[in-house]
């Protein structure tokens, strides 16, 4: 990995506030779409026209025409030449910092994502983890990784079983899918009488995977989230990842808010995860190595702290864990000698 300049992580802490305070202030104006208005018998009729994910047309009755609809009208146009001002911004800042050489993330991936952040996924707490989350850390640490760690176009997200709805917008995963006009279908699972959590583009790398942790005995049976319409693979270990989400930028031409897990409980998870891939996932084990590795690499210089942390809550989950983490870090010290000494005091 190299250490991105000073400027640049300095303009991606800009993006990130400025995306922060758009999200907060989120307005009518924000809404993609305009008023319009539709004249019939000589009557006037207000609608709000907008295009959905894969480009149909739709308009949304509003009512008759009325002062209070008129206002409404006026306040979008108003709120609507905020958010030019805002959005151009972002798009600004965010070609500097791809030529300032911080990770962008694929085409497809971000059509996905996007998607989701729009429909308020994020909102709901829910969490992008995987490799996507890994090349988020990088800009958020203000570092550029290793390009063969970082190789992937699989979205793996994670969320909790909930009967809270936090955001007022329906998300329905499937559908959401579906209106992108991509392609994705539900991959069946093993057990045919299990539904589907996995969706692909057929001839195409890209796959969504939807998870959430696996509480009591183990098992393969989908857990339904109400809150996304759609099952999730239950797994374990995988509450202590994303417990604490914070948020980071993906970037792209207009980049967008999600939450990624905590940069060294992502490390640790690693670690763990490493010792129960099969040998036929050896692959992906030497990723999670170079992943948790470089993480930890850039912490044990800058952030010591955030990986005590880490490891105190980690102790909490018993014996079991502690163990997968030293035999990981056995492999970690050949790659990362320089990490031995450092790591040997905080995990002590």
């Amino acid at each position: 990995m190299r250490k991105l300049s000073i400027q640049t992580q300095t303009l991606y802490s800009e993006l990130l506030e400025q995306l922060i305070t758009f999200e907060t202030s989120r307005s009518l104006g924000h809404n993609r779409g305009c008023f319009t208005q539709k004249i019939i018998k000589g009557e006037t009729y207000f609608y709000f026209q907008y295009s959905e994910l894969g480009g149909k047309h739709r308009q949304i009755y509003l009512g008759k025409k009325t002062p209070e609809l008129e206002n409404l009208e006026k306040k979008f146009l108003q709120d609507k030449n905020f958010w030019k001002t805002d959005s151009q911004k972002i798009q600004i800042l965010s070609a500097q910092l791809r030529s300032g050489g911080a990770t962008t993330t694929d085409s497809a991936s971000v059509r996905v994502l996007r998607a989701l952040a729009e429909s308020g996924f994020f909102h709901s707490e829910a969490i992008l983890i995987g490799t996507h989350a890994f090349l988020c850390i990088g800009n958020l640490l203000g570092v550029k990784w290793e390009d063969v760690s970082t190789r992937t176009q699989d979205i793996d997200l994670a969320s909790e079983p909930t009967q809270i709805v936090i955001s007022d917008q329906k998300i329905d995963i499937p559908q959401i899918l579906e209106r992108l006009e991509m392609g994705f279908l539900p991959i069946p699972s093993l057990n045919l009488k299990y539904p589907s959590t996995s969706f692909h583009i057929r001839g195409q790398d890209v796959r969504v995977d939807l998870l959430t942790p696996l509480r009591g005995k183990p098992t393969s049976k989908p857990v339904f989230l109400s809150q996304l319409q759609a099952s999730a693979q239950p797994l374990r270990f995988l509450d202590y990842l994303i417990k604490v989400p914070v948020k980071a930028v993906v970037l792209n031409g207009e980049s967008f808010l999600v939450n990624i897990p905590d940069p060294a409980r992502f490390a640790f998870h690693k670690l763990i995860v490493a010792q129960e891939r099969g040998v036929t996932q050896h692959s992906k084990r030497d990723k999670d190595l170079k992943q948790a590795g470089q993480i930890l690499s850039f912490l044990c210089e800058e952030r010591a702290g955030d990986i005590r942390l880490a490891w105190k809550e980690l102790k909490k989950e018993g014996n079991a864990w502690e163990k997968r983490v030293y035999a990981s870090l056995k492999h970690i010290y050949k790659i990362f000698p320089q990490l031995e000494d450092v790591l040997k005091k905080i995990v002590a």
